[in-house]
């Protein structure tokens, strides 16, 4: 009888990476992908405590080998390496397909097939996009400056499509009970649109409880784009699953990852 020892070869399936897809009626051709803190195989990403353990941002202090692993990981997913971006709570979108290196942008877009287009959050929104044609996706960066002054706008803009061929998921982000601000962010949001003010509730003096996701909807609701998902999680107490700025300070970051195939 014949022994075989070779080592065997194991190909990452996106559950086994503690990855998730998000749960949208997008065209077939769309591929997307949700990363959580858990890694390879379930807990078993590269990164120590407190980024523990698929932190895939390389700007909070972490191990840079570590990074390097879980990003290293991620690419066996995906058909390419995504193009990273160096978010700044700003509005500037980009062409995912001409990122070569990290550049200041807060979203992406791209009708290039295999370009991967990503976005890395611990609390701010992440925002995916696609059309129901499979032509072009995007991915975006909603803090809440983003949000106030445009990304979501700006996105949308350069995707060029009509609004009703539009699609969007909202991945995880600081839960409505969880998000408290200053007067300040109410009266930025107010400014631009009188109904933000349903979005923000009441706490103490000077402090209100903040609906990231229904202020997302109301900018999407305002182009016309009525196909929206997700928008159901909280960073902050699904501690298990997702990493949180806001609960741990420092931490590490997840993925929001969109391409066509």
């Amino acid at each position: 009888m014949s022994v075989n020892n070779a080592t065997p070869t194991y190909t990452p399936t996106a559950s086994a990476l503690g990855v998730f897809t998000p749960d949208w009626p997008a065209p077939a051709k769309v591929k997307a992908l949700q990363t959580t803190r858990n890694g390879f195989a379930a807990n078993h990403g590269f990164s120590l405590p407190p980024f523990s353990r698929f932190n895939l941002g390389s700007h909070v202090s972490d191990l840079p080998e570590h990074v390097a692993a879980n990003r290293a990981l991620l690419a066996q997913a995906l058909p390419q390496a995504p193009a990273w971006l160096n978010q700044v709570h700003g509005i500037a979108v980009v062409d995912a397909a001409n990122v070569t290196s990290p550049v200041d942008a807060d979203a992406s877009y791209t009708r290039s097939r295999g370009v991967v287009s990503v976005v890395m959050t611990a609390d701010c929104l992440p925002l995916l996009f696609c059309d129901r044609a499979g032509t072009v996706v995007a991915s975006a960066h909603a803090g809440w400056r983003g949000l106030c002054n445009g990304v979501i706008e700006a996105t949308i803009s350069k995707m060029t499509c009509p609004a009703d061929e539009i699609l969007v998921w909202l991945g995880p982000a600081i839960g409505p009970n969880e998000f408290e601000v200053g007067d300040e962010v109410r009266a930025a949001f107010n400014a631009h649109d009188a109904a933000a003010s349903l979005a923000f509730k009441a706490k103490a003096e000077g402090k209100w409880l903040a609906d990231i996701y229904l202020l997302a909807r109301q900018r999407l609701h305002t182009l016309g784009i009525t196909a929206i998902y997700g928008g159901d999680q909280c960073t902050v107490t699904q501690a298990e699953t997702y990493f949180s700025y806001r609960r741990d300070g420092q931490t590490g970051r997840l993925a929001s990852l969109i391409w066509l195939e």
